[in-house]
């Protein structure tokens, strides 16, 4: 008998042959999406569905983060951040959304209060109507302290389908795994930390509501967005290589912050594989891309910058390629197993 695995939850390779199994070569083709829309049928952020002139853009996304309260947030920020970021990449603006709760029985009710609050002021301070939801107790032990489903609905005039084109530069709004370095060291019994105790790291945890002018005057210029989440920066990577059938080739020096850098070489982790909670990685024509960057540094993504670009390559067709110190490349493989758990 065969057991799921702490590893098929990761969002990585595993994940994605689990579902394939069990779920997508079971449903139906005329199920996987509305007429005219997407679906599970093209694996993005969000469902695409058409409702006359616009479109629908709806995603969900469960949060288990462990622990709960982290440097730079909470599983309740961040519930609500992740779900609004997932429609913005798909050049949605987010109006409403819908959460459900489940909590252990003896959770404190002063944690609980912290968090729903930081739910509830994002939806707010980013003009989301919290329109419905469910709240569940477990008995003791039938849950660890706390999850959060959050489904955030947004409109869209023409929705980003990630599909990179031959030519484009691939653009990175910010430094990528803070995120997942902060949950890893605090996982890992290094929460006393110097870089995390004074504030040097700490989640990256924020909206990209500030990325929608940008995507909007660009249009026609962005063929793919994803927000950096589970499997990193080399996840999303390896998405549009397969899905494209590109052969991605980036640079080696990533934009990552020295201390995730150190601490994740010291735990025996490619911090390409680390989430972020508040990066998203663009696929821009290589004619738009410098005025693109330019449009991001203005609009407060001032750590903004080309990382690398799509190329035709039958040879590595549905590769990520990544350029060494010495001039070589090295082959960038998908996410496998649990890097680090519960990271959102």
């Amino acid at each position: 008998m065969r057991f799921v695995r702490l590893s098929h939850g990761s969002g990585g390779e595993e994940t994605s042959e689990l579902l394939s199994e069990l779920l997508l070569s079971r449903v139906p083709d005329g199920m996987k999406r509305v007429p005219g829309g997407l679906g599970i049928d093209f694996p993005d952020d969000g469902a695409v569905i058409p409702v006359g002139d616009n479109f629908l853009v709806v995603s969900t996304d469960s949060y288990t983060v462990n622990p709960p309260f982290f440097p730079g947030g909470n599983i309740g920020m961040l519930a609500a951040t992740g779900s609004i970021n997932d429609v913005v990449v798909m050049g949605a603006k987010p109006i409403a959304g819908l959460d459900s709760v489940i909590v252990e029985e003896g959770f404190p009710l002063e944690e609980l209060d912290v968090i729903l609050g930081s739910l509830i002021e994002v939806f707010e301070r980013e003009g989301v109507a919290l329109v419905g939801g469910d709240f569940k107790v477990m008995p003791k032990g039938g849950i660890d302290r706390i999850a959060i489903t959050t489904t955030v609905l947004g409109i869209a005039e023409k929705p980003i389908v990630d599909l990179p084109k031959e030519g484009d530069k691939l653009v990175v709004t910010d430094y990528v795994g803070d995120h997942g370095a902060v949950i890893m060291m605090l996982q890992m019994g290094l929460g006393d930390a110097e870089e995390l105790k004074c504030g040097m790291l700490r989640s990256d945890a924020k909206p990209l509501t500030p990325l929608l002018p940008v995507i909007k005057a660009y249009s026609g210029e962005v063929n793919a967005a994803r927000d950096i989440t589970r499997g990193g920066l080399g996840g999303v990577l390896n998405d549009w290589a397969r899905n494209s059938g590109s052969v991605l080739v980036v640079e080696g020096n990533l934009p990552i912050r020295e201390p995730v850098r150190r601490y994740s070489e010291m735990l025996g982790i490619d911090p390409i594989y680390l989430a972020s909670e508040g990066a998203a990685l663009f696929s821009v024509s290589k004619d738009a891309a410098d005025d693109f960057l330019e449009a991001l540094r203005r609009k407060g993504f001032e750590n903004a910058r080309i990382i690398g670009e799509v190329r035709r390559s039958e040879k590595y067709k549905g590769f990520v390629l990544m350029k060494t110190v010495v001039g070589g490349l090295r082959v960038v493989e998908p996410p496998r197993g649990e890097l680090v758990p519960r990271i959102c």
